[in-house]
């Protein structure tokens, strides 16, 4: 009975599911790539480094670009080859085809949104007078470059709505070059800033805005050298950037970074001073209602980098964030800076959620939490009294909630894995609710489940896990290809939202699953500190335990399971293929942190010995060593399918680390399936790429994902 059923419920997904032979798998000749000598002793181990020469820019080392060339050609070719390639594309580029809004920010009367009509390579940015007025066009970015490679990243309007800030980022670098227009015209003014990295926008005013650069670069340094020198700066609307104010720089510490934020009211600047990537900052502030008379006069608020502290807002002379400081869920504190001697009040205590971020609109709070991953809002009055809670369907991620004093409306958006990102207008007054702007939708989001189950990790910790699939699929509990996703770092909470590419591996009848690893914030410092420095090795406990829960609980069956992470999450795929190889049937490593011995060499690697620690340190580099994947490559074991992706310009992760990883992969005896590199040019980390090299690379992925755990391309309707 049970063997009709499933038939059934495959024919009506679909799908076909093709289990991979080993007669089926071809020798791939990989491009040869020298080896080098390089070796060094740290601690008294000795270190080879064959590939060292890969970490040269491949803009200006010609062997560089060559390797990368033939690497490219070689992958190319197999990838077209993909049986599921051509439809992954097709209804990738389907999926994508919707209309997309940004949350609308209000100034003066002015509401200021962004908007792609579905396939645009980058989205536009609209202006309306009034809510209902007619929509326009401000900056269309498509026509900044030949290969649209040229986005606007940032943006803000000018407190009366006069001027537009914006940051434009070309080839995907951290990079940013600030410019200003004139919205009542749509001109563009002459103001040009370069240099910016890591910075927000901050007006004073309609006279200038504040924002944070650093010393420019040696020549031929652009994309490897590293960030030190941060300093805060004032550019007055319609000056040269050489006129520029510094209005604050520590010389003397090159290692801190600074960003400013304005109250609301214009009455301070808040400076928050980091580190690295750990939150734990030092705040100073600024009177701007006495700069006329004083100048750029700072003043310590919070000194000796140890909590985390988000500005909320601020009114007259009191200042409210949301803070760590006695409460690793975060609490919502107030100060009176006209006080004698200021001190912190408690108006929200920490809960057993975690408490992300505030913001004051018109009269009332607005608190957003995590609840296991997923999203909650209280709104509250200014002393934290009354709390209501904002109606939300399902587990998904509201998120928006901007706004100042004043205000009687803010707008958020919100999403899960089954539901596109939609926006909502809340009015403060009633708590009512309505759409701004909901996409219309190729596909019925009643067709899937998002479960949410708590599984054990090696040491007993509960874990959580969100689990999407149709939901023919998930009724008959038949175990499919699944596709599983995970970070684990840096204090960053994985919650649900929509992917097109997602999408499009679950209408293929594939399940996917995100696993919640410690590491993140989804429950505060303490998760955080679970995951990092001496601890990491509890991130790929979580991952490992995460994919056997899935064959356990027949999810996915053993040789189905696929694993995808980006960045940090690059890491966490290298370090668990190392670890059980046997595990994944396929594995894609993106833009990942691949030498763990070397990471803080390069542009931004200095910030997260934070979360890795210090390769200079031997306690530290005695942890790193034991599980960098570039040092871990095991001989012998089979290894599941590997495709890693990267791209020339990412100055975030430099490329050097999948290069290299990738060379050492393909140079190890490791078993017959694909262990390939995929280059994108002109891209970077990943944000500001284009709708179309979106769509490319993610048919590429997934493709090369369904080819090695068994999922088949649909079959067409009879």
């Amino acid at each position: 009975m049970f063997g009709l059923l499933r038939a059934l419920i495959l024919a009506s997904c679909l799908v076909i599911v093709r289990p991979v032979h080993a007669e089926q798998m071809k020798p791939i000749t990989y491009p040869e790539t020298r080896r080098g000598d390089v070796a060094e002793t740290q601690f008294g181990t000795r270190i080879a480094d064959p590939y060292r020469w890969l970490e040269n820019d491949v803009r200006s080392d010609a062997q560089v670009a060559d390797w990368v060339a033939r690497q490219n050609r070689v992958t190319r070719a197999y990838l077209d080859a993909l049986p599921q390639r051509p439809w992954f594309e097709e209804r990738l580029r389907a999926l994508l085809s919707y209309e997309r809004f940004g949350i609308p920010v209000k100034a003066g009367g002015r509401y200021f949104y962004t908007r792609n009509t579905g396939l645009q390579n980058q989205a536009q940015l609209f202006v309306r007078k009034g809510l209902n007025g007619k929509p326009q066009l401000l900056i269309d970015p498509n026509g900044w470059a030949k290969d649209a490679a040229t986005a606007l990243d940032d943006w803000k309007p000018s407190q009366r709505g006069k001027y537009l800030l914006y940051s434009v980022q070309d080839g995907g670098s951290d990079w940013r070059i600030l410019r200003v227009l004139d919205v009542a015209s749509g001109k563009a003014l002459e103001d040009d800033i370069r240099w910016a990295k890591f910075t927000q926008l901050a007006w004073i005013g309609e006279e200038g805005f504040l924002y944070s650069r650093f010393p420019k670069p040696v020549d031929g340094t652009d994309f490897q050298a590293l960030n030190y020198n941060q300093s805060l700066w004032f550019h007055r609307i319609g000056t040269a950037q050489a006129a520029d104010e510094q209005v604050y720089a520590t010389p003397d510490h090159p290692e801190y970074s600074h960003a400013a934020e304005v109250t609301a009211d214009g009455r301070f600047a808040v400076i928050t001073s980091s580190i690295g990537t750990d939150a734990r900052y030092e705040l100073h502030t600024i009177n701007l209602a006495r700069r006329a008379r004083v100048g750029w006069k700072v003043g310590a608020l919070v000194t000796g980098f140890e909590h985390d502290w988000k500005l909320v807002d601020g009114m007259g002379q009191s200042l409210w964030f949301v803070t760590n400081k006695d409460a690793p869920r975060y609490r919502l504190v107030a100060i009176d800076l006209a006080k004698r001697d200021p001190q912190w009040r408690e108006l929200v205590a920490q809960s057993a959620e975690t408490l992300e971020q505030g913001t004051i609109i018109g009269d009332k709070l607005v608190l957003s939490y995590l609840k296991d991953a997923t999203s909650r809002a209280l709104i509250l009055d200014l002393h934290g009294k009354g709390a209501k809670e904002l109606s939300l369907n399902g587990l998904g991620t509201a998120a928006g909630f901007k706004g100042k004093p004043g205000d009687p409306e803010t707008f958020y958006s919100y999403t899960s894995f089954n539901q596109p990102t939609a926006i909502y207008r809340l009015d403060l007054a009633t708590g009512a609710t309505r759409p701004f702007a909901r996409p219309a939708l190729s596909f019925d989001p009643k067709d899937f489940t998002v479960d949410q189950r708590f599984y054990t990790s090696k040491d007993g910790t509960r874990v959580p896990m969100f689990i999407v699939r149709k939901k023919a699929i998930a009724a008959a509990n038949l175990p499919v290809p699944t596709l599983l996703y995970g970070y684990g770092g840096f204090d960053v909470s994985l919650t649900p939202g929509y992917s097109s590419a997602r999408m499009a591996w679950l209408e293929a009848g594939g399940a996917f699953a995100l696993a919640n690893l410690r590491g993140g914030g989804e429950y505060g410092k303490d998760w955080h500190d679970a995951g990092r420095l001496h601890v990491k090795q509890n991130v790929f406990d979580d991952f490992i335990a995460a994919g056997e829960y899935l064959i356990a609980q027949g999810i996915t069956p053993k040789g189905g399971l696929a694993i995808q992470g980006g960045s940090n999450g690059g890491l966490l795929v290298g370090a668990v293929v190392n670890q059980r190889p046997d595990l994944f049937a396929a594995a894609n490593a993106q833009v990942g942190v691949m030498d763990m011995l070397r990471f803080d060499r390069f542009t931004a690697g200095r910030y997260w010995v934070d979360d890795y620690g210090h390769p200079d340190r031997e306690a530290d580099f005695r942890v790193l060593r034991s599980y960098s994947p570039y040092h871990n490559i095991k001989p012998g074991a089979a290894y599941p399918a590997m495709l890693v992706t990267t791209a020339d310009t990412d100055d975030r992760v430099v490329p050097g680390h999948s290069f290299k990883y990738t060379a050492a992969l393909q140079a190890a005896d490791v078993g017959p399936k694909p262990h390939l590199i995929r280059i994108e040019t002109r891209a970077g980390h990943g944000s500001g790429k284009p709708t179309d090299k979106v769509i490319e690379e993610n048919a590429d992925i997934l493709a090369f994902l369904a080819r090695w755990s068994g999922l088949g391309i649909p079959a067409p309707s009879k």
